[in-house]
């Protein structure tokens, strides 16, 4: 089944994770290849508030945007297109950023109780209907990643750490970057 190609004028992409989860490196990455494309970007990282801030918590929370087209653009945007939420703490800091009907991905594997708890979230966004106005895409990130890794010799940790590259690839085949 072929993917439905849909001309866009413009995207503004934001992964939104745990510090120390490579938002900064997915981003880069993801620039490079849309820079080597010939489209014209603008970047915006931005680190957490708190260095060394408890994983999963509100103010450890790393983001890369990245807005792209095929004219020329001079910001990195106001608000993106497309949110990549790591955790719950990503989505609570960046979803009121995010349009109604704008997508989302969301890590559902990064969703259990205790993550949600530290969120802030008394119940979970993915099952309440508070995401009910926007495009979401449930994926299991780190399951996957973790079982394309299964062959591979590498600690359990170290593969739960490459989910950031299932994320890049992910959202380079969604946009048809090199992968």
């Amino acid at each position: 089944m072929a993917k439905p190609v849909e001309q866009l004028e413009q995207v503004i992409i934001r992964f939104a994770g745990d510090s120390g989860d490579g938002m900064q490196l997915t981003g880069g990455r993801f620039t490079s290849e849309t820079a080597l494309l010939g489209n014209d970007l603008s970047t915006l990282p931005d680190f957490p508030a708190e260095i060394r801030a408890p994983a999963g918590s509100l103010p450890g929370v790393s983001g890369f945007q990245i807005h792209f087209s095929d004219h020329d653009i001079l910001t990195p945007g106001d608000a993106p297109n497309v949110l990549v939420a790591m955790n719950p703490a990503a989505l609570r800091t960046n979803l009121k950023d995010l349009p109604r009907g704008g997508t989302l991905i969301v890590d559902t594997d990064a969703f259990t109780e205790r993550n949600l708890k530290k969120a802030g979230y008394s119940t979970n966004p993915l099952e309440d209907g508070t995401l009910d106005d926007y495009q979401v895409h449930e994926v299991p990130l780190t399951s996957l990643t973790l079982e394309e890794l299964k062959e591979v010799e590498v600690t359990k940790r170290e593969a739960e750490r490459s989910k950031n590259m299932f994320a890049l690839g992910l959202m380079s085949w969604l946009y048809t970057r090199p992968t």
